[in-house]
């Protein structure tokens, strides 16, 4: 299988020591769970896209500092890019800016939330059996948003919420899906963002955060399975 990582963000700055990349992380995730992953980076940003064909890929849309309702060329040509990769029903998973570019892109909204900062682990409800498979005990994952979906794309069918996000993971199809939350984050990189990058934001919502990570454990390998399980997408 190969992944294309569309790259929204390098996060300058905020990444610790022993995290080269942001898209190493995500490298380290796959390759956890399959087996002769390839992987190929376009740096969205500088409105470099790859083709929409190609079923046999998978197109990974990542984080981003940037918001998806920002009139910004490189996101305004991803809406585009996204839109054209459905319409070929092309392989395509959204990770928290990418689920909201996908959301959308599709017909849906995204807005910032009066709720504040979603950060630490967020424990979701499952509503679907397709994601049950993948999820049997709930969904846990590590969060770091302000923005959500408000709306819903017409096509999409919601398989995760929660009581802070009702939209926390959506498919479309075969071969669409979605997380609000961040697979690949591990505890060390989420913590570091709290403790040291979370200036200006509720002390009460930091410490949440913080405890979130040490009493729970996170489901990114699952999320990770069933990214590579899209029944549209060649098996690892």
């Amino acid at each position: 299988m190969t992944i294309n990582f569309l790259l929204c963000d390098t996060f300058p700055g905020l990444l610790p020591q022993g995290i080269p990349t942001y898209e190493w992380m995500f490298r380290q995730l796959f390759d956890s769970v399959c087996d002769g992953v390839g992987y190929r980076v376009y740096n969205i940003f500088d409105r470099q896209l790859p083709p929409t064909a190609g079923r046999g890929e998978l197109h990974l849309i990542t984080g981003s500092n940037s918001a998806v309702y920002d009139r910004t060329p490189w996101v305004e040509d991803l809406l585009e890019w996204i839109k054209a990769a459905h319409r070929s029903e092309t392989p395509m998973a959204g990770i928290c800016f990418g689920h909201q570019a996908v959301a959308r892109a599709l017909g849906g909204r995204v807005e910032r939330s009066p709720k504040g900062w979603g950060t630490g682990i967020r424990v979701s409800q499952i509503l679907t059996g397709r994601a049950g498979g993948f999820f049997p005990d709930g969904m846990a994952l590590h969060y770091n948003h302000h923005d959500q979906v408000t709306v819903l794309p017409a096509e999409a069918e919601l398989f995760a919420t929660s009581a802070f996000c009702k939209y926390d993971g959506f498919t479309v199809g075969n071969h669409i899906v979605t997380f609000q939350g961040h697979p690949e984050y591990t505890d060390d990189y989420n913590l570091h963002l709290l403790r040291n990058h979370s200036k200006g934001e509720p002390e009460e919502t930091v410490r949440n955060g913080i405890r979130s990570i040490q009493e729970l454990t996170h489901n990114g390998r699952q999320a990770a399975r069933m990214i590579a399980a899209l029944p549209s997408l060649r098996k690892c």
